[in-house]
């Protein structure tokens, strides 16, 4: 994607290009539009062919800022893990239902009574599933306050 321009150019606020008399700049834009990635080539002279390319000028908007390569890094993490509530014949299900709603964040009282009631028919339920970090953390928590709580891998399945 090349573009020849004529007159004053605008890289960014910072950086603008006055081009000479008989001078043709191109600009390539790279793919990502919103990068804001820019590099100008210029060439002097008559003709096509003529004259000498200066070295180009690759610019990035926005300094200290991470490159979408470093961004697609840090988004591949650690596979997701479940937490599993264990159905228990010594906790009611009105306690139950207010220690996941006070443990696990976001969780309403709907989403609680049904987590509850599938652990009590089913004998297990998925009370979230999130890194492993936070199930461990989630599970401790379940378990200080009384009820059958553990983790596991989620599969890709899920």
């Amino acid at each position: 994607m090349e573009t020849a321009i004529a007159g004053r150019i605008a890289l960014s606020p910072n950086h603008v290009l006055n081009p000479k008399s008989g001078e043709r700049f191109y600009l390539y834009k790279g793919q990502c539009a919103n990068r804001g990635f820019l590099m100008a080539i210029s060439s002097s002279g008559p003709g096509k062919g003529g004259g000498l390319l200066e070295r180009p000028t690759i610019e990035k908007t926005t300094p200290g800022r991470e490159s979408e390569f470093d961004l697609r890094k840090s988004r591949k993490t650690a596979p997701p893990y479940r937490v599993m509530l264990h159905n228990d014949n010594f906790n009611k299900r009105e306690y139950v239902v207010q220690v996941l709603m006070k443990v696990i964040p976001g969780m309403t009282l709907d989403n609680a009574v049904n987590i509850m009631q599938e652990a009590h028919y089913n004998g297990l339920a998925v009370v979230i599933i999130c890194t492993q970090a936070d199930a461990e953390d989630h599970c401790m928590q379940l378990r200080g306050n009384g009820l059958l709580s553990s983790i596991e891998p989620a599969s890709s399945g899920c």
